[in-house]
């Protein structure tokens, strides 16, 4: 069992940068493969960004390619997202979620309750 919690979101200006921060449980976090996802109302849940177990490579959406930046840290249990040039069309529910390398939802196990990113104009 693994829980992940987020952190980090807020409101940002576009143009501008934030980093938002997934803590896991476990002993094992090093044994998962790590994605963000993002989801704004009454749109589904979209892929932003995966990363492997070693964090030697990553797979991003289109929409955010060059301007998001997945890492991780496996001796502090947490991934990042790091955010920038960001646009209102970037506003959404940020989630992380463990323990799959895919850019389809339902293939990961655990899941955080999410952090809100507004971006204003």
């Amino acid at each position: 069992q693994v829980q992940v919690v987020e952190s980090g979101g807020g409101l940002v200006q576009a143009g501008g940068s934030l980093r938002l921060s997934c803590a896991a449980s476990g002993r094992t976090f090093s044994l998962y493969a790590m994605g963000w996802f993002r989801q704004s109302p009454g749109k589904e849940r979209e892929f932003v960004g995966c990363i492997d177990r070693s964090g030697g490579s990553t797979d991003y959406a289109d929409s955010v390619k060059g301007r998001f930046t997945i890492s991780r840290d496996n001796a502090k249990n947490t991934v990042y997202l790091q955010m920038t040039n960001l646009k209102p069309e970037d506003t959404a529910v940020y989630y992380c979620a463990a323990n799959g390398y895919s850019r389809q939802w339902r293939a990961y196990d655990y899941w955080g309750q999410g952090t809100q990113v507004t971006v204003s104009s």
